[in-house]
């Protein structure tokens, strides 16, 4: 989980006008901008050089840049959103993550990013709304080659797999309580989230820090124990949009 770099995206005027499912009302489109620079100066504080590409008002869920791509040391994965509307993101993502990777561009089935968790060499997918077996089934045949293996996780709650499951290091999951039991999680050391805190599983792992969003003092505690730094930040225009941490930006 150490990181160099990673891509994000300004976020467009056009953002309240994004696919979701919150009942939160609609973003406030300067407050956006504030809690987006935010993140990106906790990127950078924590040793990341961004690379920040231009808003598209065309698409105002393209800043969420970790739904169209999948990063790993070898190769970049361009993915086949589950929403239609967003399937025209992926062509502003190629030319930018090329400079890096090889590209891999998914042909079939449906698959978001963030229904992407990668724990070592393993990949765990949700199986969820955006990402059905048909996709996972085309990111397998793509990754496999490279020594990945990939196990699919249904989640019938929550947008994506890491809207409630996130990893904290090697071996520990920051997890919703309904998905704790998963047999694909066995092994593995799971701290569960009340379904009141759910929105806070999407905590990211940058570098020995969590970054985890405000207002969720009941997880901040679980996490203490683990003894790493913790950044907090201010997400509740993301949130309004069904977004979080962890989609805000590529990392590698």
């Amino acid at each position: 989980m150490q990181f160099s770099q990673a891509l994000v995206r300004r976020p467009a005027p056009s953002c309240a006008a994004g696919l979701t499912s919150a009942t939160l009302g609609a973003p406030d489109y300067p407050r956006t901008l504030l809690q987006f620079q935010a993140y990106c100066d906790a990127l950078r504080s924590l040793g990341v050089e961004l690379t920040e590409l231009p808003a598209l008002d065309a698409f105002p869920d393209a800043h969420y840049v970790e739904d169209v791509a999948v990063l790993t040391p070898e190769f970049a994965l361009i993915t086949r959103p589950g929403a239609p509307a967003r399937r025209g993101e992926t062509v502003h993502i190629e030319a930018p993550l090329a400079k890096h990777r090889e590209l891999l561009p998914m042909q079939i089935g449906r698959l978001d990013g963030g229904d992407v968790l990668l724990l070592g060499r393993r990949f765990f997918i949700g199986l969820t709304a955006r990402t059905d077996a048909q996709g996972i089934a085309e990111f397998e045949r793509l990754v496999k080659p490279f020594g990945y293996s990939v196990q699919a996780v249904p989640v019938s709650d929550g947008l994506h797999l890491k809207s409630v499951v996130n990893a904290l290091n090697e071996d520990t999951l920051l997890v919703a309580q309904a998905l704790v039991e998963r047999p694909e999680f066995e092994g593995l050391r799971c701290i569960p989230v009340a379904p009141a805190d759910e929105y806070a599983g999407n905590t990211l792992h940058v570098n020995g820090t969590l970054i985890t969003p405000a207002g969720f003092e009941r997880v901040h505690e679980l996490l203490a124990p683990l003894g790493l730094p913790l950044l907090v930040l201010d997400t509740s225009e993301f949130r309004k949009m069904d977004g979080g941490l962890t989609c805000l930006s590529l990392r590698f």
